[in-house]
């Protein structure tokens, strides 16, 4: 009897009790006696003891030590290295704020099987994640919003069958050995954002497809709250230094993204007209700055 090996990556920093949650769930998905979970959880220099605590509720759990600098692109692409060794059947990302329903995996990998069985054998799955609370859909597959907008991406509604996507959030994506071969690990350059939206779009470019499962897989709050009117008060030089960290800027309905990955991004997405798309999502900086020193203006009169 053949057995599906599932490695599943995870990446954490100071969040012991959503570990831990996350990893309850994995442990407790309803799957066929021939698939099999090892978990490579890479835990970036926490200070909270999350890796004892993992340790000490699940002993099987392969830990891997980071120093605070990989946040979430660096910390999968460090855990994908190291289960690409062992060659397993699928990998799984999966953030570890991520609460998955008990079919979870068994959706995904039904999902995949009958994409396989249509002819799709590099067939990329994500799941789709909601609020706990408003049940508004939150992670998942995305779309480019327009031929003329190729760097801005909306979420894909999930359905009752798989719909193709342009590429992924990596909240909960399952990754075939067979992608894996072609693909290989996350992109280097990037150390937060923007990493799994390459991975999916770079697939496309080397014949892989890339699909959003039916239904949800699970809950997930959004991990960063969109600017609002304080963001009035951030002045070109504080705004600069937010961009240049790894977590970039928020501002109403995007990350202001560091420079430098921005434009590796842009220049491998954005066609032609990459600069110009590169420098687009800055404009909002300049402009909110302008509105802060007309502000601060009026309040010294």
């Amino acid at each position: 009897m053949n057995c599906d090996r599932i490695a599943a990556l995870l990446t954490c920093y100071n969040r012991k009790l959503l570990t831990l949650t996350c990893l309850k769930a994995l442990f407790n998905q309803k799957l066929k006696s021939e698939v099999t979970i090892d978990v490579y959880l890479v835990d970036d220099g926490s200070t909270d003891g999350t890796a004892e605590a993992v340790t000490q509720s699940y002993p099987q759990v392969k830990i891997l030590q980071g120093d605070g600098s990989l946040f979430w692109n660096g910390g999968t692409r460090l855990a994908f290295a190291e289960a690409i060794k062992h060659d397993y059947d699928y990998y799984l990302w999966l953030n570890n704020d991520t609460l998955l329903n008990p079919n979870a995996l068994s959706n995904l990998l039904e999902t995949f099987q009958h994409l396989r069985a249509q002819g799709e054998h590099r067939a990329i799955v994500a799941g789709s994640t909601c609020d706990p609370k408003t049940k508004a859909l939150t992670y998942g597959g995305v779309i480019r919003r327009s031929r003329w907008r190729p760097l801005k991406f909306d979420l894909l509604e999930p359905g009752e069958v798989a719909k193709r996507c342009d590429t992924i959030n990596g909240n909960c994506v399952l990754i075939p050995r067979e992608v894996v071969q072609v693909v290989g690990n996350l992109e280097p350059a990037f150390t937060h954002y923007a990493g799994d939206w390459d991975y999916g779009l770079r697939a496309q470019r080397q014949g892989c497809t890339v699909w959003v499962a039916p239904g949800y897989v699970g809950t997930c709050s959004q991990n960063y709250q969109p600017g609002d009117e304080a963001d009035s008060s951030v002045a070109i030089s504080e705004g600069l230094k937010k961009i240049s960290q790894p977590k970039g800027l928020p501002v109403k309905e995007q990350v202001l993204h560091p420079f430098g990955e921005w434009r590796v991004f842009a220049q491998r997405h954005g066609g032609l007209l990459w600069p110009i798309y590169w420098l687009i999502p800055y404009r909002r900086l300049l402009g909110i700055s302008l509105i802060g020193e007309k502000r601060r203006h009026r309040a010294n009169q």
